[in-house]
């Protein structure tokens, strides 16, 4: 009989493995294919872009900067990213690829909650995996770094060395856009690989990859694509470009050190990434063509150096999906059956990374090299700042007639209806009832999102304050009421089966978010009526509107805030969805109390404010149309006080009645045990009163008796 050792297995559990087979599976490091991936990106971004040197120069009308930028900027960025990618791939892992330690449920977790999940430590294997996240974290910080002074050399025109000076780097934050970027970039990483290097929970890992996107979000911001007109369209389809690609080629690289390690549960890993990575393809080819059509005519595709670039980029995204689609012909089939048999798999996937990397590096490559002159060069101020133009002044009617489809929230809005339409065809199939109201109220969520961010409201909202109030009371009180009367985690927790042991997913997801500290945290009264109200008066009240409302960027985190917030608040006010502590409806009701006057005189302080928002913006746009800033502000205002207070009596009205229906429920069940016992608690309550009267007659007949007795003796006295 073959000696055996202890492994850790799925989840963590421990299981007897032969010593034969750890020999013929012995474990391999991956970090030197970390470097060669790194390496071939940088290389081929560094190679183009010095072939294309001469030609960015003469565009831009600055001096050469010296080999140490020309060739270091490139092969940097390309590095950097192929790092980022590592972070947010290996977070990615841990989340959703690799099941943490399996523990044993208590009595206390419900059909509904799984709260076993948020006690769960990482496996060996993903603690290893958020490791390598956190240290990939903080290379790509550490690349930041490098990239600010590098930026400034190469925007300059001076030697690298000189613009690492401590002067020069002043000018850099003070000046330059992008090196403002890499140091918000070098701040998120920071955070986010210090962070992960603490963290062995497996609560803590959607969190930290939700770090490893954003830490990426500054340099979609910047760039060719927020220069210019349509520079609207240009930095949501960049940025949906960069996320995905991060997940394609992050998911892929973490599965190649799952592989390595002899990761539990390689199958159902490899699955799961097949899901991702089939939408990321899908999405970066759609957002690349989309951002390609906003720089360039389809003649510039073989006639110019960027659009070489843009036709080489798309070859190589194709013969990479090509991988893809090997994997899902050949390699999960045998992965299903044999999950140790992950030679195949590996194999295909170093070579598809190392086009991903070369893909990679020919990107970083056209951030460097200008994009043909538009034909139309005369913009706007308005095109200009906003990325487009406006014709008309927005009226109650023509707002609707008005459209320009929003990239970001409007494309969450129809896979939001998606997802929801999926998940009521999977109940079907499982012949299970859902409430109709809720698919309404969903639909009419959705629809009212997509409608106000790319009609007249969302094309108008930086233009005027008045449109602003509008679409801000849109999208923070009346979406979020919508979307939370959907319950959406009740329908994916009763479409999706739990999953089996050991191997949690998306209903598992589902019911950790109803259910966790932070949500706990977050949801109580005082907290979540706090980041309500806080929005509004840390937002006006100082100079950050007029920050965010001149550039692209604070209109999208505006827009994404508004939204979460009011989702939150109105989630554990009328949410049907569960939540961390079911409160009365008594309780919120006096909380909603509680708040409505801050809303209200936020309104009426709009109204007699003074000065005027955001002035020098508004004037350097230059409608068409005259406007009175200061009437406009009156306006904005008014709609605040109207109608953010009509929500807020809706919600009123909705707490009451469900409070009238809980003390009609209360009431039908003391009658039915009243009813059942003969009305035995009642015969008591008379009888404790029977009782009461006959001591409070004993207690007057004594009292009666001694008042009498000093009666007498006063009148002998």
């Amino acid at each position: 009989m073959d000696e055996q050792v202890v492994a850790e297995g799925s989840g963590g559990v421990s299981s007897p493995v032969n010593k034969s087979q750890v020999k013929s599976s012995k474990v391999r490091i991956t970090w030197p294919f970390y470097v060669l991936f790194a390496f071939v990106a940088g290389l081929v971004g560094a190679i183009l872009a010095w072939g294309f040197l001469s030609e960015s120069l003469a565009s831009l009308g600055i001096p050469d900067p010296g080999p140490m930028t020309t060739a270091g900027l490139p092969f940097l960025r390309a590095v950097g990213w192929i790092v980022a990618a590592l972070s947010a791939g290996s977070f990615m892992a841990t989340t959703f690829f690799i099941s943490p330690r399996e523990i044993k449920r208590s009595a206390e977790d419900g059909p509904q909650k799984t709260s076993y999940l948020n006690r769960s430590y990482l496996s060996v294997d993903g603690s290893i995996a958020a490791r390598t996240g956190s240290f990939a974290a903080i290379c790509f910080g550490l690349v930041a770094i490098v990239m600010i002074p590098m930026v400034m050399s190469d925007l300059s025109g001076q030697p690298f060395t000189e613009a690492l000076k401590l002067q020069n780097w002043a000018i850099a934050f003070e000046q330059v856009a992008l090196a403002k970027a890499w140091s918000w970039v070098a701040g998120f990483a920071f955070i986010t690989g210090i962070a992960g290097l603490f963290c062995r929970t497996w609560l803590a890992q959607p969190l930290l990859f939700a770090g490893s996107i954003i830490m990426t979000v500054p340099l979609g911001l910047e760039g060719h694509s927020a220069a210019g007109g349509d520079h609207d369209y240009g930095t949501n389809s960049l940025l949906w470009h960069l996320v995905l690609m991060l997940l394609w080629v992050g998911g892929l690289m973490a599965l190649i050190a799952h592989a390595r390690r002899i990761g539990p549960n390689m199958d159902m890993a490899v699955k799961r990434y097949s899901i991702i990575a089939t939408y990321a393809v899908i999405g970066m080819a759609i957002s690349g063509i989309v951002n390609a059509l906003l720089r360039m005519d389809f003649s510039d595709l073989f006639t110019t150096h960027y659009g070489l670039l843009v036709f080489a980029k798309a070859v190589g995204v194709v013969v990479v999906g090509m991988f893809g689609l090997a994997h899902r012909t050949f390699t999960i089939p045998k992965l299903e059956k044999d999950p140790k048999n992950s030679a195949l798999f590996t194999r295909i996937a170093i070579v598809e990374v190392l086009a991903m990397a070369a893909v990679t590096g020919v990107a970083i490559s056209m951030g460097r090299t200008p994009p043909p002159a538009p034909e139309i060069q005369d913009l706007s101020v308005m095109a200009l700042e906003m990325g487009y133009s406006l014709e008309k002044e927005p009226t109650l009617l023509n707002v609707f007639t008005m459209w320009r489809f929003d990239l970001m929230l409007g494309t969450i809005g129809i896979m939001l209806l998606a997802f929801y339409m999926y998940g009521l065809v999977a109940l079907r199939r499982q012949a299970k009832k859902w409430n109709h109201m809720r698919t309404f109220w969903w639909v009419l969520g959705c629809i009212t999102l997509v409608v106000t961010v790319s009609s007249g409201i969302g094309m108008n909202m930086p233009a005027t304050f008045s449109m602003h109030m509008v679409a801000h009371m849109l999208l923070s009180m009346v979406v979020p009421v919508f979307l939370v009367l959907g319950a959406p985690l009740s329908l994916i927790m009763e479409a999706v089966a739990p999953g089996k042991p050991g191997r949690p997913g998306l209903h598992e997801w589902a019911a950790v978010m109803t259910d966790n500290p932070l949500l706990k945290f977050i949801m109580h009264p005082a907290v979540n009526t706090i980041q309500f109200i806080i929005i509004f008066y840390a937002l006006y009240l100082t100079p950050l509107y007029e920050i965010m409302v001149s550039e692209h960027a604070g209109h999208l985190i505006m827009n994404f805030v508004f939204v979460i917030s009011g989702y939150v608040y109105y989630w554990e006010m009328i949410g049907p969805d569960p939540k961390p502590e079911e409160r009365t409806h008594v309780s919120r009701l006096a909380w909603l109390t509680f708040s409505m006057p801050f809303h209200l005189f936020f309104g009426v302080y709009l109204m007699q404010l003074q000065v005027i928002l955001a002035e020098d913006f508004y004037t350097k746009i230059n409608l068409p149309w005259e406007v009175d800033l200061a009437y406009d502000q009156l306006v904005g205002g008014g709609i605040a006080w109207a109608s953010g207070s009509f929500p807020l009596i809706v919600v009123f009205g909705y707490l009451f009645r469900g409070w009238f229906r809980e003390e009609r429920i209360v009431e039908k069940n003391y009658e039915a045990r009243a009813e059942s016992t003969g009305y035995a608690d009642a015969e008591e309550y008379n009888r404790m009163l029977a009782r009461m009267n006959e001591g409070h007659d004993m207690h007057g007949d004594y009292y009666q008796e001694t008042f009498e007795s000093k009666d007498k003796g006063k009148d002998k006295e």
